[in-house]
């Protein structure tokens, strides 16, 4: 019986052992920024975005129309339908400095932007 105890005892101090190494080699997660965007009037307001470089950001779009959209950017190669009346999530960068044109591909002669990375 003590055999049994010891042998338990000595499994679960080496799990937990191996659990925290595993905890501090594990990279931590990196906080997302959000930026928000809205589509009202088949238009991207603010039309221009500012974001740091080499970090991941979040686009928080908020479709305010009546119909869907489509976020759309070849240059991020980030694509996302929102619904009418919904919100949406697109997930970008890390990114270097530069500019990065988006458009809203139902509405392209008027849902434009550019996202600025410095």
């Amino acid at each position: 019986m003590r055999l049994s105890l010891f042998a338990l005892l000595f499994t679960c101090t080496t799990l937990f052992t191996v659990a925290e190494l595993r905890a501090e080699e594990a990279p931590e997660k990196e906080e997302t920024t959000g930026y928000s965007l809205i589509i009202k009037g088949h238009t991207f307001t603010p039309s221009e975005i500012t974001i740091p470089a080499n970090k991941r950001v979040k686009l928080i779009i908020d479709n305010q129309d009546d119909s869907a959209e489509e976020f759309e950017s070849h240059e991020l190669n980030r694509e996302k339908v929102i619904a009418a009346k919904s919100k949406g999530v697109v997930l970008i960068g890390p990114l270097k400095p530069g500019s990065y044109k988006f458009v809203g591909e139902f509405h392209e002669e008027t849902a434009k932007g550019t996202i600025i990375v410095k």
